[in-house]
């Protein structure tokens, strides 16, 4: 693999990571009273900035990661996926404060154990 679709790869992934931030952000107490409508809440999340812009990065990402995809073979690339979750992870702690206890450390690095060792094969 190469070091452009490396950083196809790695952009593809922050692209989904921070799509989570700002869907998270957009759907965090978005105002909705037990009476709301579906109708109501589905229009007022619809047309929440932060949930358009990402899904907007979410689409984004896609068509680097079909560019990923044109160039090595999923199974090769797919874990590399996984790296989303330590980003997302990571984004979460900084910009929205949420608590990284150990076990999630613990696990975040499983994943990157299996992310060198599928690298390196």
């Amino acid at each position: 693999m190469n070091w452009i679709t490396l950083l196809l790869i790695l952009v593809s992934v922050c692209m989904s990571a921070c799509a989570q931030i700002l869907l998270k952000v957009g759907m965090t107490p978005s105002g909705n009273g037990p009476d709301a409508t579906l109708m109501a809440t589905a229009l007022r999340v619809l047309l929440n900035p932060w949930v358009i812009g990402g899904l907007g990065l979410y689409f984004l990402g896609a068509v680097v990661w079909l560019s990923v995809l044109s160039r090595v073979e999923v199974s090769y690339a797919y874990p590399f996926v996984g790296l989303g979750f330590i980003a997302t992870m990571i984004l979460g702690t900084i910009f929205l404060g949420e608590h990284v206890g150990p076990i999630r450390v613990v696990g975040s690095l499983l994943i990157v154990s299996g992310i060198v060792l599928v690298a390196r094969s």
